[in-house]
This record gives structure tokens, sequence and C-alpha cells, in this order.
């Protein structure tokens, strides 16, 4: 008695059109005789394929709004107000202030049946959007072909579960359960991303920044503080120009010193050319 695995697909993720073809007749004179080929079990996809025209679109939808408002705590106020009047909550809350701006950013996940109404209140308080941007991405195909690979994966696993039940020693054992453990795997990985999509396409994304622009005279006060910073700078050149000196001050006195002698040297010989002449 013996097993013969012949796994032959050539893409793991491809389904599963191997299965399992089990002459499981133990207790009759017919050896068991367990053989894996791409033609053993033939999962159809026609059923599958057939429920993508009856399933609802599976959509990503994502917006991304910018906009200036005079007043960042009322905003966020009048946004906070919106999210709860539709059952969403902000996932992401940040704030940045700079010389020119004070900005808010807040991730707000909101269920994608209100996800309209949701822009559509918050643009209400908005007189001007810098930006206005939605995104709607289909993984109908992606969640379908999902489903379908999860199944078939399934399907197989009881099969081998079924041979597991039927190894007569230790190495026969040892080799489904070696297969059970890589199905298992491509199951949670494929369960975790079925969850990951399901979570994107019932809570929709919207990313919105709102800041408020410092009302003083952006001119003046840069000019000003151009001309302070240019003094300051005056300031610290001649410091580093007086600390400079002081680093190499006795280079300076042995010039000054060669100068004099040079000098001296200089008249000296002036005069002895002098009384030479008389």
């Amino acid at each position: 008695m013996f097993f013969l695995f012949s796994l032959s697909c050539t893409n793991k993720d491809q389904v599963e059109n191997s299965g399992v073809l089990g002459l499981l007749n133990a207790g009759s004179g017919t050896p068991e005789y367990f053989e894996f080929s791409n033609e053993a079990v033939n999962l159809n996809y026609k059923t599958y394929g057939d429920a993508k025209s009856s399933q609802d679109q599976k959509l990503i939808k994502e917006s991304y709004l910018v906009f200036e408002t005079g007043d960042i705590d009322k905003s966020y106020s009048n946004i906070v107000a919106v999210i709860k009047k539709y059952n969403g909550y902000i996932q992401d809350d940040s704030a940045e202030k700079d010389y020119y701006r004070i900005i808010r950013r807040l991730t707000v996940r909101i269920p994608t049946a209100n996800f309209q109404n949701t822009i559509d209140d918050v643009s209400k308080n908005v007189e001007y959007f810098d930006t206005k941007q939605t995104t709607l991405r289909d993984v109908t195909e992606e969640f379908i072909d999902l489903e379908a690979r999860l199944k078939a994966k399934k399907e197989l696993e009881k099969r081998y579960l079924e041979l597991l039940k039927k190894a007569k020693n230790v190495q026969e054992l040892l080799e489904v359960e070696k297969e059970l453990s890589h199905i298992r795997e491509e199951i949670e990985a494929k369960q975790g991303r079925l969850k990951y999509l399901e979570n994107k396409v019932s809570l929709s994304s919207i990313n919105i920044e709102f800041y408020k622009t410092n009302s003083e005279s952006k001119v003046t006060k840069s000019y000003g503080s151009k001309m302070w910073n240019a003094i300051v700078s005056g300031f610290d050149g001649l410091s580093t120009f007086f600390l400079g000196i002081l680093y190499i001050w006795p280079f300076i006195i042995i010039l000054i010193i060669v100068f004099f002698i040079i000098k001296r040297w200089l008249k000296k010989r002036k005069k002895n050319e002098a009384n030479s002449k008389k």
C-alpha cells in the first residue's frame, strides 16, 4: 500500500484544479490508492463565475479634501458633528503650525452607505476647496476570485483530512500533515486578504486637511524679519572675525616683528649707501 502524490499545479495561488482522487475503498480487496493531479477533482469555476453577475459590486471609496478656514476649532467641531451623525470615527488626527499656516489633518472612516452624505455635509460649511478628489476602486473580481480559491482550498483540505484518517504508518501521516500545513497557510492568507477587502469596502476613507492662514501681513513681517536677521548676521560675522584674529594672534605678532626687522634693515642699508656716496 502506498501514497502517490502528483501535485503538478504550476502556481500555488492558481486554483486548485488540483484535488484528491481517492479510491477510498478501504475494506475491499482493492488496495487503497490515492492520486493527486490537476484533473483529479475538477473544481468548476463556472459556478463561482455565475455568482459574479448576481453579487453586488465591491467598491473601495476614498476621498481627499483640502480647504482654508477662518476658524480651525469651529471647522473641527463641524466635521466631528457630521462624523457622529453618520456613525463614523476619526482614525488619525494630527496638527501642525508653521510660519504662515495652522494645519489640521484628519483621516475619517465612515460606513460606505454614508460616504457621499458625509462629504456633502462637510462641504456645506466650506466656501471653496483647494482640492476635492474622490476615487473608486472596484475589487469585485478580486473578491469573487478569493472566495472561489478559498472554497477550493477548504474542499482540498477536507480531502486531505480523509487521507489523514487512512494513513497506515508514520511516514504517510507526516506527508499528509505537511500538505495540510501548506493548505492551511494558504487558507489563512486568503481569509486575511478577504477580511482586509471587506473592511475597506464596508468603511470608506475620507482624508480631510483644513488650514488657517496667519492674519499678519506676510510681506511686512517677512521684510522686517529679514532686516533683523541681517543685523544679527552682521554682528555674528564681526564676532567671528575677532575670534579668528584671536586664534591666529601668534602669527600676527611674528609678522609684526618681521615687518619691523625688515624696515629697520632697509633703513640702515639706505643710510650706509648715503654715507658711502659721501
